[in-house]
């Protein structure tokens, strides 16, 4: 079986990846235009959009050909960001690394297949822009010069998308900051008007009309701040509904993701994928920041390295303090587990790269990733493992409340 090519620089593509903190599921209408745009320039039946991680190679969207996911070691596109303007294979059926792939063998027994990496900065390939056929095709040089201004537009897109996500999240801080500020100075303000009030109560009895007056002027304007306050608290219960990064991120939304991007990866190992949350926190929102990276991550490692029949569970719970949340993801398996030496390894950032149970291809960074990812969030890892016994990967992640 032909060795899977890695680039030389992975881990640096990863995290290249991993920046645009893309749920794979929810941009299909994003590019769908762009790939049926692609399919009619190249005149074939099928294009894609494909990203690949660490595991997987995810089509984030397409035309002629409705697929979510396959392993990276089956894809083409995983030649296609290894180096190079394009890969082309004019016969998949005569090229020994794909004759016996699925979408060779069976529906839709494609033949035709050209790929344009999707490049960003000088040289990290996160995926490709790629056009199937059923038949042997050739492209002129003028519709390769035409994919090519597709690819960068969907590059553009991407990009776009990160800006947006991040202005989103910009100003869901901004409002909690304003929610904030509007709490600190309700008390001053309410003191500054007890006292107002009390002043003037005395001085009406005194008939001081100058403390009076200015009292007075203390009590409205501190009336007027304090409906101010109020109003600002009170914006989000009215017609203006909290600003977020997407859709409110809770347990249940998490939980809901998971399961549509890694159930069809269980299955297809004939694995049980379960996932479960908190019933006390799990309508609690926190930002999902690097949340789908982390634990896809962790669950596909979980499923490579677990034999058919077995089982993999994520739990999601989140711990309630006073002024931060703890967002606890443990991803336990019934695999093959690990020995204290390769435990150590994956702590340190620099664990090799091993088959899974049924030969599964092993790059060697998702966990490399999933390390850098957490460290970066101010958050721990734990791996509880022994070999023969399974593994329970445990990770803490510091939320910050969102109110």
């Amino acid at each position: 079986m032909p060795v899977p090519p890695i680039p030389d620089n992975e881990m640096e593509r990863l995290l290249s990846l991993s920046e645009f903190d893309l749920d794979y599921t929810e941009h299909k209408d994003s590019f769908k235009d762009l790939a049926k745009l692609a399919a009619k320039v190249a005149g074939t039946e099928v294009s894609l959009v494909n990203l690949i991680d660490s595991y997987t190679q995810w089509s984030i969207s397409g035309h002629g050909l409705e697929i979510e996911q396959m392993p990276r070691e089956d894809s083409v596109c995983q030649y296609t960001i290894i180096d190079g303007e394009y890969f082309e294979v004019e016969d998949l059926r005569n090229d020994e690394r794909f004759r016996d792939k699925f979408y060779v063998t069976d529906g839709p027994k494609l033949r035709y297949y050209y790929g344009i990496p999707l490049k960003v900065g000088d040289d990290h390939n996160i995926g490709a822009l790629c056009v199937l056929d059923k038949n042997v095709k050739e492209l002129t040089p003028e519709k390769v010069e035409l994919l090519k201004i597709i690819a960068n537009e969907i590059l553009s897109r991407l990009k776009d998308l990160k800006v947006i996500n991040k202005l989103k999240s910009k100003l869901a801080e901004a409002g909690e900051i304003q929610k904030k500020v509007a709490h600190d100075i309700r008390g001053p303000l309410s003191g500054i008007i007890g006292l107002a009030q009390l002043i003037s109560e005395q001085g009406e009895s005194n008939q001081i009309e100058e403390v009076l007056e200015f009292t007075n002027l203390i009590h409205k304007s501190g009336r007027s701040i304090l409906e101010l306050a109020d109003e600002i608290l009170s914006a989000d219960k009215n017609d203006h509904k909290p600003i977020s990064n997407g859709a409110e991120f809770n347990l249940l939304v998490f939980k809901d993701k998971i399961e549509r991007l890694f159930i069809p990866q269980a299955r297809n190992k004939n694995i049980m994928l379960t996932v479960t949350t908190s019933s006390e926190s799990e309508r609690i929102p926190f930002a999902r920041n690097k949340l789908l990276q982390i634990t896809g991550n962790l669950i596909s490692n979980a499923i490579k390295f677990t034999p058919a029949g077995g089982y993999v569970n994520a739990d999601l719970s989140l711990e309630l303090n006073d002024h931060t949340h703890i967002l606890q993801i443990q991803v336990k398996d019934s695999g093959v587990g690990i020995d204290e030496k390769g435990i150590e390894k994956i702590l340190k950032g620099n664990a090799a790269s091993t088959a899974g149970t049924t030969g599964e291809a092993g790059f060697g960074f998702g966990l490399a990733l999933v390390k850098h990812l957490i460290e970066t969030l101010k958050g721990t890892i734990s791996i509880y493992s022994k070999p023969g016994e399974g593994t329970v990967f445990e990770v803490r992640l510091p939320q910050k409340m969102q109110s």
